[in-house]
Order: C-alpha cells, then sequence, then structure tokens
C-alpha cells in the first residue's frame, strides 16, 4: 500500500517549474543595412547640403560644380536605381527643408546631370559626349527656371531678358558711334530674333564651360576615392600636367 502511495506521489509535478516546460527566449539578430543604401543617404544628405550652402550663404558660383558629384558617384559605385534613389530622396529632402520651388530647380538640372554623367561614366564614355549630353539638360534646367519664374510672376521673362538686351547692345552702339569708334550706318534697332539666337548660343556656351568644369572636377576627385571616371583628352592631360 505505501508503495503504492509512492508511487503516485513520484508521478505527480513537484513543484510549477517541473510542470511547464522552460521559456526559450527567441535569438533575435539584427541585419545589418545594406552599405548600398547607407552610401545613398549619405550622399543624398550631403547633396542637399552644398546645395543649401550655397543657396543661402551665397558661397560662390563654384560649389555648382559638385552639385551633381555625389549622385554620379552613387551610380558609379552602386548602378541605376540606387542613383535614381539618391536623386529622388535629395529632391525629397530638399522640398521639406526648402520648399518644392528649389527641390525643382536642383532635380532640373542637376539630378538629372548627376545620373546621366554616372551613366556615362560607368560605360566609359569620352568627354565629349558627355559634356555635349549634360550641356542640353543644362540649358533645359535654364529655360525651365524662366518658365516657373515667368508662370509665378505672370510676365514672360525671357522676352524682357532679350528686350533688356536689345536696349543694352542699342545704347553701347550709340556709345560707340559718339566716339567715332563705329560708322553712323551702324544705328539702328537691333533684330530682336537676332539677339534672341545670340542669347541662347551664350548660354549654350556657358553651359558647355560648366560640364567641362564638372568633368574635371570629378576627375580629380573621384580618382582618390577608387571610383575614376574615363581619362580626358589628351591636350586636357598635358594642360594639367604643365600646371
Amino acid at each position: 500500500m505505501s508503495g503504492s502511495v509512492n508511487d503516485q506521489d513520484d508521478a505527480l509535478p513537484r513543484s510549477a517549474e517541473e510542470a511547464e516546460p522552460p521559456l526559450e527566449i527567441p535569438h533575435v539578430t539584427t541585419a545589418t543595412p545594406p552599405l548600398s543604401l547607407v552610401e545613398t543617404a549619405f550622399l543624398a544628405s550631403t547633396a542637399s547640403l552644398l546645395w543649401m550652402v550655397s543657396y543661402y550663404l551665397s558661397v560662390g558660383p563654384w560649389m555648382r560644380i559638385v552639385f551633381p558629384t555625389p549622385i554620379a558617384l552613387i551610380y558609379l559605385r552602386w548602378g541605376q536605381r540606387a542613383a535614381w534613389m539618391c536623386t529622388i530622396v535629395t529632391t525629397l529632402l530638399l522640398g521639406v527643408l526648402t520648399g518644392p520651388y528649389l527641390s525643382l530647380l536642383f532635380l532640373i538640372p542637376y539630378g538629372l546631370i548627376g545620373v546621366q554623367l554616372g551613366a556615362m561614366w560607368r560605360k566609359g564614355s569620352p568627354w565629349f559626349p558627355s559634356i555635349l549630353t549634360g550641356t542640353l539638360i543644362s540649358t533645359f534646367g535654364f529655360f525651365l527656371r524662366v518658365w516657373i519664374l515667368s508662370t509665378f510672376l505672370g510676365e514672360d521673362l525671357w522676352l524682357y531678358i532679350t528686350n533688356r538686351i536689345t536696349d543694352l547692345i542699342e545704347w553701347a552702339t550709340t556709345r560707340l558711334v559718339d566716339w567715332g569708334l563705329l560708322g553712323i550706318g551702324m544705328l539702328g534697332q537691333p533684330d530682336l530674333t537676332i539677339v534672341q539666337i545670340v542669347t541662347v548660343a551664350m548660354i549654350l556656351l556657358s553651359d558647355l564651360v560648366y560640364l567641362f568644369t564638372v568633368h574635371l572636377a570629378a576627375w580629380l576627385l573621384l580618382e582618390r576615392v577608387g571610383n575614376p571616371i574615363p581619362d580626358p583628352p589628351r591636350w586636357v592631360q598635358v594642360l594639367m600636367e604643365d600646371a
């Protein structure tokens, strides 16, 4: 009898801890963010900071040279998807910090130029095609800016600018005739169409020089971070060696 009682006591759980199985704490692993996302976020914030410093502090027009460089660097390192992500994040960040107008001015042309340069540099394109393509994008950005401002102000700024240039040419011609440097036959109202064509040509030339300086700065900087761009023409290398 006592033996059966002891057997029953042994069959019963001695404590609550023995009745319930021990709880196992699950092992939680924290995934490290991919390096591409980290670099994309960092360079997007860098591009935004450069834009804001240049706009609000007016430190100098030379900072325009490096505006497309962070996005182009992302394209060289991680490809098209990361470059577009960097461009969109930069635009949205500037939209929150500075408003939609300034963020749009960064997107067109600097954001698009960064993607375009990164794509052509990654393919090993020579300088001339990439400079020419970037020049067209930059010129398009100038006219987009004029159109946006014209919409806000309710006045055709392009016509206003060309009319002021025409008046300036007429004034300068009159002064040169008065000084005897030009003949009296040069007096007259300049043709507005010719003035507009010359103005567009000057804008294209200015953007061409700008894209050349962007290439030159990227050639000097990106090689030091391990992402070189195609080499410049031979005459540029000779000039840089002499300098």
